[in-house]
């Protein structure tokens, strides 16, 4: 199986008013091959700081196992060379049957950083609509030399910073 590249994001909401409409897009999206949700985790902290969390992915098991046996293979690799890699894609590939998902042990960070009566959704999403596109340049003999998000901010700072100069 071939993983598109992957995007951790990070999303607050200060008055959660959560009807279904983000699960219902996430659906939509991935019914049309366009992203996969890999992993995500919602913490919410209520007013007396108590954390509640849900986890879920929308990851088969087998799918997991892979890309648990993939993220375990580069980290090894870089850790230890083809030894590390080895290692790294065993251990990876338990975690991933076990169930663990990448962000499991990640619901006290967020919790401590999100202040009381907010909620905070991380996800890790799947391009799948970029993995043709990234064949096809490597074909071509391309590599990627950088790449961002370039966000309606951005410009509106950049026009900020011109204007300023």
């Amino acid at each position: 199986m071939t993983f598109g590249p992957m995007q951790v994001l990070v999303v607050g909401f200060q008055e959660a008013d959560f009807r279904g409409e983000i699960a219902a897009e996430l659906s939509r999206l991935r019914e049309h091959e366009i992203v996969r949700l890999v992993d995500l985790l919602v913490v919410r902290k209520d007013d007396e700081g108590n954390v509640t969390a849900v986890e879920t992915s929308g990851l088969t098991t087998e799918e997991s196992v892979e890309l648990g046996a993939l993220a375990g293979a580069l980290i090894g690799f870089g850790a230890a060379g083809e030894e590390g890699a080895e290692a790294g894609a065993i251990a990876g590939a338990e975690a991933g049957e076990d169930g663990l998902t990448p962000l499991a042990e990640e619901v006290w960070f967020v919790a401590d950083t999100i202040p009381p009566g907010t909620t905070a959704a991380v996800a890790i999403l799947e391009h799948r609509w970029a993995a043709p596109l990234r064949d096809a340049i490597e074909r071509a003999g391309g590599t990627a030399l950088a790449d961002a998000w370039l966000h309606p901010e951005d410009l509106v700072a950049l026009g900020a910073e011109a204007a300023g100069a």
